[in-house]
C-alpha cells in the first residue's frame, strides 16, 4: 500500500471493519464502492480537500485508508469518481451524522455503562409499552422530545409496572419529525432526539429503573427519502438503486422502489452488522423487526427465501450472543413459522405482533349495539396461540399502526363525539383489561393509560395533562399490570401459559376463563367479563375448587372513577357442585362492560 499524504504509512497495521475505525493513532476509514474509480475522504481534518487523502482500493469492491489526525467528533465525507461522474457522499455506516443531508460525524465510542448488567424478565413476566420517542414527553410544540425529555418520565412507567419499552425507529431519518419508518441512515441514531450518545443515556437510565429496552429496526426497505445510499457509486441497472438494493422488479415495496438486496453478501454483512450494533453498542435488549412480510416477500407471496434466510441468520447469532433477547417479527399474517427455530424452517424470533388478538378485540369493542358483539371473536382472541406457546404472540388494543392511517384511538373509535364518555372509558379499559388477562406479551401503546383519544401523529405531543385528568384511568390501568406480573404474589396464572374460556353466555354478552400456571391457591384466576351495557346480578359459574376466592380487581370500582357501578362480591365461597365442567359453583354480581379477577390467597 502506498504511501497516501496527510495520512499514516503505509507500515502501520490495516484495521480491520467497516466505516470509522477509531484506534489509539487515528481513524481508519473503509468503504464498499465496487464501481469507484477512485476515492478520497474530505473532512474537518483536511480541510475538505478531495486532493488531500485518496483512499486505497482493497480487494472486494473495498476502499480503505488510516488517517492519524482524524479524531472523535470530526466531520467527513466522502468523494468518489465513477468515469466523468463524482459524487459526495455520507459514510453509510456513520454512527452519527449532522443530519440527514449532512455529514458524517466520527462517532466517540467511549462511555460509561457502570455495572449494567440488565437482563430481560422471562417473556410471561414482560409488559411491553411502545414508544414514540418525538413525541412521548416533547416540552416544546415547536420541538421534538429528546432522549433527556423521555427519561424525565420514565419513573411514570416504573409506578405504572411497565418492565419493557419498545421504542419505534431511531435510526437517521428525514427532517427532524417522522414516525422513524423512513430510515435514511441506519447506523446513525437520529440527532433531532440527541444522537448516539443521547440514546445511551437513555438506555442506561432505563436499566436503572428496571427497565428494557427493545429497538424497533426498519430492514424491509430504506428511506424513500434523503437515501444517500441510493446509486451509492453511481451504479444502477433499470435506473435503480445500485449496489444496496435490487435492481428488478424485487426492488418494489409499499414505501418506495428501496428493498435492500438481500441475496447480496454485502449487503447481507451490512444489515447483520446494524442488528448487532444496536445490542452490542446500545445494550439493547431485543429487536422488533417492522413487517417482516416485505423482507420475505415482494407482494405477499414467499418469493424471497434470502430474506428469511437473513432473518434467520442475525437472529440465530443474537440469540447466542444474548440469551434471552426478544426478537419480535411484525407480519400480521398469522404465520407460525416466524416463531420456529430454523431447524424447523422457522425464521428464530421470539414473538409477533399479533392480528388476531387486535382486531377482533377491537371490533368487539367498537360495536354500536350489544347485539353485533360476536362472542366467537373474543374467544378466539383469548385461546389464539402459535406453536402452542402463549409467548409467541405479542397481544395489544393499541400500537402506532392501530390508532392512525384512519383508524383512531379506541376510545375516539368507540365514541367518536366524546372519547372521554362512560362507554368509550368502559370499554377501552375492558379491551385493556382482556389483553392483560389473555396468555401473551401484553403491550401499551403510549398515552393509553391516559385515556389519549384522537389518532397518533408525530407533529402532537402526548397531552400529560390527561394524567391529571383521568386518574382513575391511570389506577385501573396501574392495577391491570400489577396483577399480570403478580406483584401481590396471588395472581400468578396470569403469567402462565393456560387459558380455558368455561362458561359463555350469548345473550347477556358475559364470559369467564380460567387461567394458571401450574395450579393451586395463589395460581388459578377466575376472569369474567361482562361486555354489555346490562349490570349482571347475582350470577352463578364455575370455579375449579371450594375454598374463599377474593376479588382482586373489579374494573368498573369507584376508586378509579368508574361510571358504571353495581354491586360486587368481594368474597365467596362455591359450593361443591358440578358447574361449567367444573367442581364446584360460585355467585357473584358484575357492572356493565366491565371485568373481574378473583383468585385465592397462596398457602402459607
Amino acid at each position: 500500500m502506498a504511501t497516501v499524504s496527510g495520512s499514516s504509512s503505509a507500515t502501520s497495521p490495516v484495521h480491520l471493519g467497516m466505516g470509522p475505525i477509531p484506534h489509539e493513532s487515528g481513524v481508519a476509514f473503509r468503504l464498499w464502492a465496487p464501481h469507484a474509480d477512485q476515492v478520497s475522504i474530505v473532512g474537518t481534518f483536511n480541510d475538505w480537500d478531495a486532493s488531500a487523502m485518496p483512499m486505497q482500493q482493497e480487494e472486494n469492491g473495498n476502499w480503505y485508508i488510516d488517517v492519524a489526525e482524524a479524531k472523535a467528533g470530526d466531520e467527513y465525507r466522502y468523494v468518489l469518481k465513477c468515469g466523468d461522474q463524482e459524487a459526495s457522499r455520507m459514510d453509510p455506516r456513520a454512527r452519527e451524522v449532522t443530519n440527514s443531508v449532512g455529514n458524517s460525524v466520527i462517532h466517540r465510542t467511549d462511555f460509561d455503562w457502570g455495572d449494567d448488567n440488565y437482563q430481560l424478565p422471562p417473556w410471561n413476566e414482560v409488559v411491553l409499552y411502545e414508544m414514540h420517542l418525538g413525541t412521548f414527553n416533547r416540552t416544546d410544540e415547536d420541538t421534538v422530545g429528546t432522549f433527556r425529555d423521555a427519561i424525565r418520565r420514565l419513573d411514570h412507567l416504573v409506578k405504572m409496572g411497565v418492565n419493557v419499552v419498545q421504542l419505534m425507529p431511531l435510526c437517521e431519518f428525514a427532517g427532524n419529525i417522522s414516525w422513524g419508518y423512513n430510515p435514511a441512515q441506519i447506523f446513525a441514531v437520529e440527532s433531532s432526539y440527541g444522537g448516539p450518545r443521547g440514546f445511551k443515556h437513555f438506555v442506561k437510565a432505563a436499566h436503572e429503573r428496571g427497565i428494557g429496552v427493545i429497538q424497533d429496526v426498519v430492514y424491509n426497505h430504506f428511506g424513500p427519502s434523503d437515501l444517500d445510499i441510493w446509486q451509492f457509486d453511481l451504479w444502477n441497472e433499470n435506473e435503480k438503486g445500485g449496489i444496496y438494493f435490487y435492481n428488478d422488479w424485487r426492488s418494489k415495496t409499499p414505501w418506495g422502489d428501496t428493498r435492500p438486496d438481500y441475496g447480496r453478501g454485502e449487503v447481507r454483512q451490512f444489515i447483520y452488522d446494524n442488528a448487532m450494533m444496536w445490542v452490542n453498542d446500545y445494550h439493547v435488549d431485543g429487536l422488533r423487526y417492522d413487517m417482516t412480510l416485505y423482507m420475505r416477500s415482494v407482494d405477499g407471496s414467499d418469493e424471497l427465501p434470502e430474506g428469511w434466510s437473513l432473518t434467520q441468520w442475525i437472529n440465530k447469532d443474537l440469540s447466542e450472543l444474548k440469551p434471552g433477547i426478544m426478537l419480535i417479527a411484525e407480519d400480521l399474517q398469522t404465520n407460525s413459522y416466524l416463531t420456529k427455530t430454523a431447524a424447523e424452517g422457522g425464521a428464530n424470533f421470539s414473538s409477533q405482533w399479533d392480528a388476531e388478538f387486535v382486531h377482533p378485540v377491537r371490533d368487539v369493542a367498537m360495536q354500536p349495539s350489544d347485539d353485533g358483539r360476536d362472542l366467537n371473536k373474543l374467544i378466539r382472541a383469548i385461546t389464539f396461540r402459535y406453536n402452542l406457546d402463549a409467548f409467541e404472540r405479542v397481544v395489544y388494543t393499541e400500537s402506532h399502526d392501530e390508532v392512525a392511517n384512519g383508524k383512531q384511538r379506541l376510545p375516539s373509535e368507540i365514541a367518536p363525539e366524546d372519547p372521554t364518555d362512560g362507554y368509550a372509558r368502559h370499554r377501552s379499559t375492558l379491551a385493556a383489561g382482556i389483553m392483560l388477562t389473555t396468555p401473551g406479551v401484553p403491550m401499551l401503546f403510549q398515552g393509553q393509560e391516559m385515556l389519549q383519544d384522537g389518532w397518533f401523529q408525530d407533529t402532537e405531543p402526548l397531552d400529560w395533562d390527561r394524567k391529571q385528568e383521568f386518574p382513575g384511568v391511570g389506577l385501573l390501568y396501574r392495577d391491570m399490570i400489577h396483577a399480570r406480573r403478580n406483584l401481590a404474589g396471588v395472581t400468578r396464572g396470569l403469567q402462565g401459559q393456560h387459558v380455558s374460556v368455561f362458561h359463555r353466555n350469548d345473550e347477556k354478552k358475559l364470559i369467564a376463563y380460567q387461567r394458571w400456571a401450574d395450579h393451586g391457591k395463589g395460581d388459578d384466576v377466575i376472569v369474567v367479563v361482562n361486555f354489555s351495557s346490562e349490570a349482571i346480578e347475582e350470577y352463578e359459574i364455575g370455579f375449579p375448587c371450594g375454598g374463599n376466592w377474593k376479588l382482586r380487581l373489579n374494573s368498573a370500582a369507584s376508586v378509579y372513577n368508574a361510571t358504571f357501578v353495581s354491586s360486587t362480591v368481594a368474597e365467596l365461597t362455591p359450593e361443591e357442585k358440578a358447574y361449567d365442567g367444573m367442581t364446584h359453583a360460585g355467585t357473584l354480581s358484575i357492572s356493565p362492560y366491565s371485568l373481574l379477577i378473583y383468585s385465592q390467597d397462596p398457602d402459607c
